[in-house]
């Protein structure tokens, strides 16, 4: 878990991404690029790795910041409805507005992704029983209602084949004009790194923040606000992301500890790690075919988390 190796693992993935496609351009080829090949480059291969760069770290970085607001580590955007909530969000903007633009569409993402989370933490404030387990399955249950609603709506307006591409997502339609809103995240980010103390003392609950001296709501909300706006604009732009906010702080985690300021370099570059690494199995398994984003990180993801409760169980957590 040590940065270097984590920036060389980024640096060697990031390489082969950029060279592996149907068409073929190899490494030495960089020095006389032919014209079609600099297209292919400059407007295919390079925004796809900027894009899953960013797509990785930010949604790695948003799942640390819910687990320690919310003190619960199987706590993520996949399993807080924040994500239904974002994608029903996107569904009403198709409704209402039906020629918005992209960061319209956004906007709207991101205020349904807010009041959704914001929800959800009510709903951790009545639940009686706080057990590690039941709280990410209570989110869970409120997101499939969220998702059954959308579904609904989508099908009466006929509107479901739209709603179902960010279901699933997929990095092979990333290209110069389609990723920029992703750009979005950075500052967010930015604004998370600034904030990490905050957000640590706030994880210890409300009364010591405030004993502290900690305005505890506003730190809240500030996390609320990043993790809805990154969840919104990395769900509009490649779609859903399963398990990566979930499985990524985990694992830092385990073998860095519970501080957030000092976890964050390696969460958001264990997160770009994974998803490069993902993407490239994804399109080396079926080559020249490629299995979308979505699933590859969600059968991966899904074998992680199995792997997370099997140790808390055998640990006793």
């Amino acid at each position: 878990m040590k940065k270097r190796y984590l920036l060389l693992a980024l640096v060697v993935l990031s390489v082969t991404s950029v060279f592996i496609g149907v068409k073929n351009i190899s490494i030495l080829d960089i020095f006389h690029l032919s014209e079609d090949q600099a297209h292919i480059l400059m407007d295919s291969r390079l925004p796809r790795l900027i894009s899953i760069i960013i797509a990785g770290a930010s949604m790695s970085i948003i799942g640390l910041i819910m687990q320690q607001l919310t003190q619960n580590k199987f706590v993520s955007p996949t399993t807080a409805g924040t994500m239904d909530a974002a994608r029903l969000g996107i569904l009403v903007s198709m409704l209402i507005f039906s020629s918005a633009t992209p960061l319209q569409k956004m906007l709207v993402a991101f205020v349904f992704a807010l009041l959704g989370t914001l929800m959800f933490m009510k709903i951790l404030d009545k639940v009686k029983m706080k057990d590690t387990i039941f709280i990410p399955l209570v989110g869970l249950m409120f997101g499939n209602i969220l998702g059954s609603i959308t579904t609904f709506f989508a099908y009466k307006h006929d509107l479901i084949q739209s709603i179902s591409t960010w279901l699933h997502g997929d990095f092979s339609m990333m290209m110069t004009g389609r990723y920029e809103l992703l750009y979005i995240s950075v500052p967010l980010v930015v604004i998370a790194y600034l904030f990490a103390n905050r957000f640590t003392i706030a994880g210890m609950g409300e009364e010591f923040s405030v004993n502290l001296g900690l305005n505890y709501k506003q730190v809240v909300y500030i996390g609320l606000i990043i993790v809805a706006a990154v969840s919104s604009v990395v769900l509009l732009t490649v779609g859903m992301l399963p398990f990566l906010g979930l499985i990524i702080p985990n694992i830092v985690t385990i073998y860095q500890g519970d501080h957030l300021k000092k976890n964050l370099s390696h969460t958001a570059l264990l997160g770009a790690v994974f998803v490069l690494f993902c993407d490239i199995l994804g399109r080396v398994i079926i080559y020249p075919y490629e299995i979308s984003i979505g699933l590859t990180v969600g059968v991966i993801g899904s074998g992680i988390f199995l792997y997370l409760l099997m140790r808390r169980k055998a640990h006793g957590l």
